[in-house]
């Protein structure tokens, strides 16, 4: 039988092959970002609370009445947003669905969707799926930002969606309330669609506050924001997300989500509501929670010969090499797995056009002990 993939440019992930590398040479793996430490012993306690009680059956397919109040709690707490839980919310089987529903729901054949690189890899399948095609714009070095006027020039009337991700996976970067401004005057009086890919709001550092599209009243009734149970609360295993958006934009959205996952792991909506309610300081600590870790770990690689960029939000660390090895990113993590002992992810796979940079995406959501081990490797390189 002949077979004609829909999805001719896709392999598999980067990811999946630095973790099997790193456990093919016992390497310390700081590449596919998780954390190595458990969630909450609370919010642990009360999953297993939620199976004893019998939720291990289906969840209503927006999510769970509980979370979503939770969740527009939050909401309206952190970005003065009011959001109604019976038709602005729906709870996802993490955050990689609700992207994909999104674009699936929104993106037609012909259209374009505006996605900045370094992208997400699981961006671009999405939009083919829909036989759309990904405008792909760089971001500016060194500190990877976007060039506005770079966007301007890319909308053409098949412009259907602008992606934007902040913090910035893997640079950390981060938008700025004069970027959200921009973003909004550029998509006024359009039709344009805002997917927000806002899974690591809660990790940025130095006293920034995180700007999301939620915060901003006008790209709010255009956007759909995304964001992530796994990351902020150590449990990316549970896979459980959420997307905010408006009512309109909210109908089209589940009716993807309703015949792609239908419903989320209940016991996991049930723990998450219990804790939302009874610990709802968990996320404005994590901040401080990952800027110890991030600080901890650059002061770790400080005597190496690795050159560390800043990392204003997320919980990934860039750093140059150029100074070990002059080779490619991709032949520089097999070598650095092989002979170093040490798994990170190199940033040629989220380019259409790599830019030819020296640069690896080492992850420090990890222990002490694991980020000790990695800078010791590392400092001998």
């Amino acid at each position: 039988m002949n077979i004609e993939t829909k999805l001719p440019k896709v392999g598999t992930t980067i990811f999946s092959v630095m973790s099997q590398l790193a456990l093919d040479h016992q390497a310390v793996n700081l590449g596919q970002g998780f954390p190595d430490f458990e969630p909450p012993q609370a919010l642990r306690d009360a999953l297993t609370r939620a199976m004893a009680e019998g939720r291990n059956q289906y969840a209503p397919g927006i999510g769970t009445a509980p979370l979503r109040e939770q969740i527009a709690l939050k909401t309206q707490r952190l970005y003065g947003r009011r959001v109604d839980a019976g038709t602005e919310i729906t709870v996802t089987s993490g955050a990689t669905e609700a992207l994909f529903a999104a674009i699936a729901a929104t993106v037609r054949a012909g259209e374009e969707v505006i996605v900045f690189d370094p992208a997400y890899d699981s961006y671009e399948p999405a939009i083919e799926l829909q036989r759309a095609r990904a405008v792909h714009i760089p971001l500016t070095l060194p500190d990877f930002a976007i060039d506005w006027q770079r966007v301007r020039d890319a909308i053409t009337p098949r412009t259907r969606m602008i992606l934007v991700n902040s913090p910035h996976n893997p640079s950390g970067a981060v938008l700025s309330a004069d970027d959200l401004d921009t973003l909004a005057e550029i998509t006024r009086d359009t039709d344009i669609v805002v997917l927000s890919d806002e899974v690591y709001e809660h990790i940025v550092y130095d006293g920034a506050r995180h700007e999301s599209v939620l915060r901003h009243p006008e790209l709010a009734e255009r956007s759909i924001a995304v964001s992530s149970f796994g990351k902020t609360y150590h449990c990316t295993g549970w896979k459980v997300g959420y997307a905010v958006a408006p009512a309109a934009l909210s109908a089209e959205f589940r009716k993807v989500h309703q015949y792609l996952t239908f419903c989320t792991f209940h016991p996991a909506q049930t723990a998450f509501a219990e804790f939302l309610a009874s610990d709802p300081a968990h996320y404005l600590e994590l901040p401080d929670f990952y800027q110890a870790k991030r600080d901890r770990f650059r002061a770790l690689l400080a005597p190496s010969r690795l050159k560390l960029l800043d990392v204003p939000g997320g919980y990934f660390q860039l750093v140059d090499y150029a100074a070990i090895r002059d080779e490619d990113d991709v032949a520089f993590s097999r070598w650095l797995v092989e002979q170093g002992g040490v798994a990170g992810i190199p940033l040629t796979p989220f380019y259409e056009c790599p830019p030819g940079t020296r640069l690896l995406r080492l992850c420090f959501a990890k222990s002490d002990a694991t980020m000790a081990a990695a800078a010791e490797r590392l400092c001998r390189l």
